[in-house]
């Protein structure tokens, strides 16, 4: 998969919306590490897949909202 979904950016599970849509956080080989809007996880690459944009505009607004209430990179 190479480089596929890199550091930022948007992304959702390929096999189930229970996570939510997310954003990249770090990328260990295969592995990436994403912020969802419930939690971070560790999820291999190829069980992710490009946010809609829909999903996109979701995982932004939540992550303005918590930078405006806690400040901070999130």
């Amino acid at each position: 998969m190479g480089a596929a979904h890199g550091t930022g950016s948007f992304v959702a599970h390929t096999g189930t919306d229970v996570y939510g849509p997310g954003k990249v956080i770090g990328v260990d080989g295969v592995q990436r590490r994403v912020r969802f809007t419930r939690f971070v996880a560790t999820i291999r690459a190829d069980d992710l897949r490009a946010a809609s944009p829909r999903e996109r505009r979701e995982v932004e607004a939540w992550l303005r909202a918590r930078k405006e209430r806690y400040g901070g990179e999130w």
